[in-house]
């Protein structure tokens, strides 16, 4: 027997669950995460010469007392910094800046790093929830479109 799943990315969690996905998932496209004192330098610079987008994930709903509207993780990669909060709605929202780069650059820089961040969520929560119902993960597969498969298997016993 066997089951193909779809999940929709929809996020709801806890600060450190969502801090979590987004450095993992900036790690795996390259980006570092940067110091706070770094990034305050970073938005008063940026402020005057970068060209900036504003994203939001889609989907996305930060439900939890715990994520302070001040809250934020901000990564960089090659002169692109992009920065992670909350906004007033509860929404995660992205910023993406950079010198010398276009509105469609940033925008798809952006898109590609919130896309990850929902999938790599996404896998996290799956993953705990195998594990919860005494699932073994058998074999994983990320494959080129970086789609990622689980086999898993269960014994009554």
């Amino acid at each position: 027997m066997s089951c193909v799943c779809i999940l929709t990315p929809v996020v709801i969690a806890a600060w450190p669950a969502f801090s979590a996905a987004v450095v993992a998932a900036a790690n795996s496209l390259g980006y570092t995460l940067v110091d706070q004192i770094v990034k305050e330098r970073q938005s008063v610079s940026a402020q005057k010469q970068a060209q900036q987008v504003n994203l939001q994930i889609a989907n996305s709903e930060l439900v939890t007392n715990q994520l302070g509207r001040a809250q934020q993780i901000c990564v960089s990669r090659a002169g692109v910094t992009v920065v992670f909060s909350r906004d007033a709605r509860g929404t995660a929202s992205v910023c993406v800046s950079g010198e010398g780069h276009t509105e469609a650059e940033l925008r798809a820089l952006g898109a590609e790093l919130s896309q990850r961040v929902v999938q790599k969520y996404v896998h996290q929560r799956v993953l705990e929830e195998i594990r919860a119902r005494q699932f073994v993960v058998v074999e994983e597969q990320v494959d080129q479109n970086q789609a990622i498969r689980l086999k898993v298997r269960h014994w009554d016993g």
